[in-house]
C-alpha cells in the first residue's frame, strides 16, 4: 500500500516546541485521514530546527464507497418536520426520499446517502492546506504580505505519496502561494542546495548526505556519546544534564561536539553556579573529576557545523563569554557574602509572597512558629527549626538567587555554612523546598522536615483561604505538588501527625496575617475575598453578616468600625452581641483541604499500585487525618480481603448491606438500634449475634492499639457465622418483631466491620 511524506520546511523552530509539534502535526494528518476512511498502518513524526517531517506508511489508495439509510418523519407529517429531514440528509425535495411501510408505525420517509470513495490523493490535498493554516503553535507570526501564521517564516512544503514498487508523486495544493513539491534543502551552511526526494529511505539518506540528521533521537545519541567520550579521554566525566540534551538536540541538524575551558580560579565558585551559569548563558555541558567529585575547568559545547579550523574559533568565542559570566557571578558571590542572612530578612518586608498574603517576612513569622510546633513531632530541635525557618527565605534578596532564582535555597545553604550556622539549619534552608517532584528525594533531617512541613502547609493553607485552589488542569501555584510532597515527607520518614490539628493552626496564623494585610491597606474588597473560617477570621463574618462598607472602614447593622480606631476587641464584642455561630463554620476550610490531601493521597497510593477503593472505604470512616495510619490501615485491609476469609467476609457484608439498603428504602428510616436478645431463635442467628460482639469488642481493642493486623483477624472470625446466617436464616420473616430484630442484626455486620473500614466502598 502507498506511503505518504510530508515536510514543512521553515526557518528555525524554538527548540522548546519541537516534540510538541512533532506529535501535532502526526495526530492532525493521521485523525484526518481516519476521519476520511483511510486506515493506515503506521506513521512516524520527526523534527529538525528547521523542519518538521512525517512519514504515513500503509495509506489505502482510496476510501471505501458507503451507504447510509436516514430515518424520517412519518408521510404527511408537518411541514417543518420534513423541511429538517431533508436539510440534514442533503436532499433538494422529498421525492428523493423513499417511503417505508411499517405494519405499527404507518408509512415513513427513508433518505438513502450514498458517498463514492475518494482518492487519497484528493482527501490528503484537501486536508492539508487546513491542517498548516490551523497548527496549533504556542506562538506564531505573520511575514511578508501573505495571512499565514507560523512559527517561523514557511519556505517549502514536500508532499509525496506512492507505493514502494512505483515512482511516487507530488500531491499538489497550495498554502499562501507556497506550493506542494519534492524539493527541499539540506543544512543552512554545509548543505549542496535544493535536493530531491521521493520516499522516507531516500529523504533521510539525502539529508545524512546534507549534514542533517533528521531523527532527533539520534541527534542526542550523538551528542550524548560524543560528550563522554570527549570527557573520558580529558579523564573526567560528563555532568548528566537531560533537559540540557533535549534542549541542544532541538539547537543544531548536524551536532559536532566540543571542548572548551576558563580560568581555576573560578573554581572558587559553589559547583552549581558554575554549572548554571555555563547552562543558562552558553547551553554548554560542564565536566566534572571523577576522584573528587568537584567540577573541572572544561566544558563541552555543540556546534552547528564543522569548522575548517577544527572548532577552535567557536571555541575561543564561547570561551570568552563564559568568562565574562562567570566573572558576574563571582561578584555577586562576593557581594552576597559580605552580609549575613540575618541581615537579609529587614529586605524581605519590601518582597511580597502574594498580595492577599503579605510579604515574605509575614510569611516567614508564620514559618518559624510553626516549624516550632512541628518539630517536637518530628523529632527536631525546636530552636534549631525556629532558626531554619527564619533563614529559610533570606537568600531570596541575594544577587546570586536574583540572576538565578534556580538556585534559591542551594544559595542560602552555602551562605549559611560559611556563615557558621549549624548544619542541620543550613540542610534545612536548601532541603525544605524538597520534593519539587515525583522523581526528587524527601528531606530526612528532622530540622529540614519540620521546616518542609511548615512551608507546604502555610502555603496550602494559604492559597485555600484567598479560594485560589487547583481547578481541573490548572494548578498555577503547584499545590497539588505541595500536598503531595507533605504526603511523601510523611510516609517516607514514619511521621504521626495529625494534619487536621497541623491544618487548623496554620489556618488561625493565616487568618490573623490575612486580617493584618487588609486593614493595613484598608482594602474592604481584600477582607470579602478571604475564605478561612475561623473565629478570628473577620472576612469570613464580613460575609456571614452582608456587612456594607464606607470608604474608610466597615459597618455592620448599627455598629460602624472606622479602619483608623479598629479595635479589634470591640469588633469581636460586638460579634457575640450579633449571635454568631463559629463553631459551624470553624471547621469548612480545614475539611476541604483535608478531602484535597485524602485525593491526593489515592493519586500517590495508586502510583504505588495500592487500591483507590480501599483508601475511599478508611476515609469514609470519618477522623481520619494520620496518613501514616491510613497507609497501614489500607495495606492490612488489602492484604486481608486477597485471603479467602477475607473476600467471602466482603461478599457476606454486601449482601447485608444490599438488603438493608431496599429495606431502609422501603421503611423510610435508617435501620438501627440494639437487637433484642429474647427474639433470637435460631442457632444460626444466635452465633451470629455472639460472633459479632466478641469481633467488634477485639477489632475495636486492635485499633485503638493501631494493630491492624489483628483487627482484620478479628473480622475473619465473622465469615463462618455470617456464612451460615444467610444459608439458614430467612430474614424477612412473617412476624414483624422478628424480622425488624434479624434487620439489626445485618446492622450490626455493617457497624462490626467499620471498625477499620467502610466496606461498601470497597469494589468487589
Amino acid at each position: 500500500m502507498p506511503d505518504l511524506l510530508l515536510e514543512l520546511f521553515s526557518e528555525e523552530i524554538p527548540a522548546r516546541m519541537q516534540r510538541r509539534a512533532a506529535d501535532d502535526l502526526k495526530s492532525l494528518v493521521t485523525n484526518a485521514l481516519v476521519d476520511a476512511g483511510l486506515h493506515y498502518e503506521g506513521a512516524k513524526a520527526f523534527v529538525t530546527p528547521r523542519r518538521l517531517a512525517l512519514q504515513v506508511a500503509g495509506v489505502p489508495a482510496s476510501s471505501r464507497a458507503t451507504r447510509e439509510e436516514r430515518k424520517g418523519p412519518r408521510v404527511g407529517a408537518p411541514e417543518k418536520a420534513v423541511e429538517g429531514f431533508l436539510r440534514g440528509a442533503g436532499l433538494s425535495s422529498i421525492e428523493e426520499a423513499e417511503i417505508v411501510s411499517d405494519p405499527k408505525k404507518g408509512d415513513y420517509y427513508v433518505a438513502v446517502i450514498e458517498k463514492p470513495g475518494r482518492t487519497a490523493e484528493d482527501i490528503i490535498a484537501e486536508a492539508m492546506p487546513g491542517i498548516i493554516r490551523g497548527f496549533p503553535w504556542p506562538k506564531s507570526m505573520k511575514w511578508g504580505t501573505g495571512s499565514l501564521r507560523w512559527v517561523r517564516p514557511l519556505h517549502s512544503i514536500v508532499c509525496m505519496f506512492g507505493p514502494e514498487t512505483e515512482e511516487p508523486e507530488i500531491i499538489p495544493f497550495e498554502v499562501d502561494g507556497i506550493s506542494s513539491g519534492d524539493v527541499t534543502r539540506g543544512h543552512r551552511f554545509m548543505g549542496p542546495g535544493e535536493i530531491h526526494v521521493r520516499r522516507l529511505e531516500d529523504y533521510m539518506e539525502k539529508l545524512e548526505q546534507a549534514r542533517v540528521v533528521l531523527d532527533a533521537d539520534r541527534r542526542k545519541d550523538i551528542i550524548h556519546h560524543d560528550a563522554r567520550d570527549r570527557a573520558l579521554a580529558l579523564g573526567l566525566e560528563l555532568v548528566e544534564d537531560p533537559g540540557l540534551l533535549e534542549e541542544v538536540a532541538g539547537l543544531v541538524e548536524w551536532p559536532v561536539v566540543l571542548v572548551g575551558s576558563f580560568d581555576e580560579a573560578f573554581l572558587e565558585l559553589p559547583d552549581e553556579v558554575i554549572r548554571l551559569t555555563i547552562r543558562a548563558n552558553q547551553k554548554c555541558f560542564v565536566l566534572r573529576d571523577s576522584s573528587t567529585g568537584k567540577l573541572s575547568n572544561k566544558f563541552v559545547l555543540i556546534s552547528n557545523i564543522e569548522a575548517a579550523d577544527g572548532g577552535k574559533e567557536i571555541i575561543h568565542g564561547n570561551e570568552k563569554v563564559i568568562r565574562a559570566r562567570l566573572s558576574d557571578a563571582r561578584f555577586f558571590w562576593e557581594t552576597d557574602l559580605q552580609t549575613k542572612l540575618e541581615d537579609n530578612l529587614p529586605k524581605l518586608e519590601a518582597v511580597v509572597f502574594h498580595e492577599k498574603l503579605g510579604t515574605q517576612a509575614e510569611r516567614v513569622e508564620r514559618l518559624k512558629a510553626l516549624a516550632s510546633e512541628l518539630a517536637p513531632i518530628v523529632g527536631a530541635d525546636t530552636e534549631k527549626a525556629k532558626r531554619a525557618a527564619e533563614l529559610a527565605k533570606a537568600d531570596l534578596v541575594s544577587l546570586m538567587v536574583y540572576e538565578f532564582p534556580e538556585l534559591q535555597g542551594q544559595m542560602g545553604r552555602a551562605y549559611a555554612e560559611i556563615q557558621g550556622e549549624d548544619a542541620s539549619v543550613a540542610a534545612a534552608i536548601e532541603e525544605h523546598y524538597k520534593p519539587q517532584g515525583p522523581g526528587d528525594s524527601v528531606p530526612t533531617d528532622p530540622v529540614s522536615i519540620a521546616v518542609a512541613l511548615a512551608d507546604k502547609l502555610d502555603l496550602l493553607t494559604g492559597f485555600w483561604a484567598i479560594d485560589e485552589k487547583p481547578t481541573g488542569s490548572k494548578d498555577p501555584y503547584a499545590l497539588r505538588r505541595a500536598a503531595l510532597g507533605v504526603i511523601r515527607i510523611v510516609l517516607e520518614n514514619g511521621i504521626r501527625v495529625s494534619l487536621s490539628k497541623i491544618i487548623s493552626s496554620s489556618v488561625q496564623r493565616q487568618a490573623e496575617t490575612e486580617y493584618e494585610v487588609a486593614k493595613r491597606i484598608s482594602d474592604v474588597s481584600l477582607l470579602e475575598s478571604i475564605e478561612v473560617a475561623t473565629e478570628n477570621n473577620i472576612p469570613h463574618l464580613i460575609r456571614r453578616l452582608s456587612g456594607s462598607h464606607v470608604p474608610d472602614g466597615i459597618v455592620f447593622g448599627p455598629y460602624s468600625f472606622p479602619f483608623s480606631t479598629f479595635d479589634r476587641n470591640v469588633f469581636d464584642a460586638t460579634v457575640g452581641l450579633l449571635n454568631l455561630e463559629f463553631g459551624q463554620q470553624e471547621g469548612i476550610g480545614r475539611n476541604d483541604l483535608l478531602s484535597f490531601f485524602a485525593d491526593r493521597l489515592k493519586v500517590h497510593l495508586r502510583d504505588e499500585g495500592a487500591r483507590h477503593d480501599l483508601i475511599d472505604a478508611v476515609f469514609a470512616l470519618g477522623g481520619q487525618d494520620d496518613l501514616l495510619m491510613i497507609v497501614k490501615r489500607v495495606e492490612a485491609l488489602g492484604r486481608f480481603l486477597e485471603t479467602e476469609d477475607g473476600a467471602n467476609l466482603l461478599a457476606g457484608t454486601k449482601r447485608a448491606a444490599n438488603i438493608l439498603r431496599i429495606e431502609e428504602k422501603k421503611d423510610g428510616k435508617k435501620v438501627e438500634g440494639d437487637i433484642h436478645r429474647e427474639l433470637l431463635m435460631e442457632p444460626a442467628e444466635i452465633q451470629l449475634a455472639a460472633a459479632i460482639d466478641s469481633a467488634r469488642s477485639a477489632a475495636s481493642e486492635a485499633i485503638s492499639n493501631e494493630d491492624f493486623e489483628s483487627a482484620m483477624t478479628a473480622l475473619a472470625a465473622l465469615r463462618a457465622p455470617v456464612d451460615r446466617f444467610f444459608d439458614e436464616i430467612l430474614v424477612n420473616a412473617e412476624d414483624p418483631k422478628l424480622r425488624e430484630n434479624r434487620l439489626k442484626l445485618l446492622a450490626e455486620i455493617r457497624e462490626a466491620t467499620r471498625e477499620v473500614a467502610d466496606f461498601s466502598k470497597i469494589a468487589g
